[in-house]
């Protein structure tokens, strides 16, 4: 079964327009004018249950725009959607009790009160019997650590503790599919992997849905095998990860540290017959270019044997590179002269 299916999803805003100078002004009073926006535009696709889906673009690409009509907030202008079998924003009261949502900017505890009592008072909100509460309570704060943040008040949490506290908050009532926009913004690098760690466990024990949306690609790196990319509010990637990287992946580097000085012409000879490329940093360190295409033992096994090494390291283009060279070019296709470095 599906967990969100969307057809042609389309979302356009009234945006008031601004006339020059104080005849312009003037008009604006009496008369406004309006041009029509669209954010996305006409956009489609599936995710099963117990999938982790990355959901990436630049600012107002049109991501939280997704993201607020996949949870009911705002009124698609055409197309369809179904989040798990629910029209988001037609079946409110049954929709909600199925899904969780962590905004990174915004919170749904209660600032002044202890942690405890935002809990309390969600379960209320869901309807949560106060066996399932407890149990689901006492799990998530085990698994978080936050058994002595409970009776502080929000206002006195950091913001990594705060970021803990809702993922409990959003997950109180068991949701089949969670959202998180940006959910680790702002966080440092600690805090960051002790929530990958946790979305990854939820996913494996509970089969819980994830629909991310982040700036941070280590997280998508981390959590999703699956990446939507969006660009201007259409949809210019939908695949696996792996499957971008070999498509605009540029090949690998290895850097080889020998205990003897080393000549290019030298190398170039154990290597030959490889399209391979080989440079020279110093007396003791080259590099050699490996293209995506020829697998890096083949070279190694060639190296290894015949010199005295004492250290090798491997570089790979990695997934912010790959991604910002996406978006300037305007399209996730294969690049052309991608072979080369």
């Amino acid at each position: 079964m599906l967990a969100i299916d969307v057809s042609d999803l389309r979302k356009q805003f009234k945006v008031q327009k601004n006339r020059e100078g104080l005849k312009g002004a003037l008009k604006d009073l009496f008369k406004r004018e309006h041009t029509e926006v669209a954010a996305v535009k006409d956009i489609s696709f599936q995710i099963p249950q117990g999938e982790i889906c990355g959901y990436i673009g630049e600012n107002g690409a049109g991501k939280s725009t997704t993201i607020k009509m996949l949870t009911g907030i705002l009124v698609p202008t055409s197309g369809k959607i179904l989040v798990n079998g629910y029209v988001p924003y037609k079946e409110r009261e049954e929709f909600v009790r199925g899904i969780g949502v962590v905004f990174g900017q915004r919170s749904q505890l209660w600032w002044d009160i202890g942690v405890i009592e935002s809990f309390r008072l969600l379960r209320k909100v869901y309807r949560v019997s106060e066996a399932d509460f407890r149990a689901r309570l006492d799990e998530l704060v085990e698994t978080l650590q936050l058994q002595e943040l409970l009776n502080r008040p929000v206002r006195k949490l950091s913001l990594g503790q705060r970021m803990r506290c809702e993922l409990v908050a959003a997950l109180l009532h068991q949701p089949s599919i969670l959202f998180l926009d940006e959910p680790t913004i702002g966080l440092d690098i600690v805090v960051k992997t002790e929530i990958r760690e946790f979305l990854k466990k939820l996913n494996r024990e509970h089969g819980t849905t994830i629909l991310l949306t982040t700036h941070d690609l280590q997280d998508i790196e981390a959590l999703c095998s699956r990446v939507i990319m969006l660009d201007d509010g259409r949809i210019i990637y939908d695949g696996g990860l792996d499957e971008l990287k070999d498509r605009w992946g540029k090949g690998r580097e290895v850097q080889f540290q020998f205990n003897d000085p080393v000549a290019i012409a030298d190398l170039s000879r154990l290597t030959e017959g490889l399209e391979v490329r080989w440079s020279k940093e110093n007396e003791l360190t080259a590099k050699v270019w490996i293209p995506r295409e020829l697998n890096v033992s083949e070279v190694l096994s060639r190296v290894v044997g015949t010199k005295d090494i004492s250290d090798i390291k491997i570089f790979e283009t990695n997934t912010d590179e790959i991604v910002r060279e996406i978006y300037q070019s305007g399209s996730a296709a294969a690049p052309v002269g991608s072979v080369s470095p």
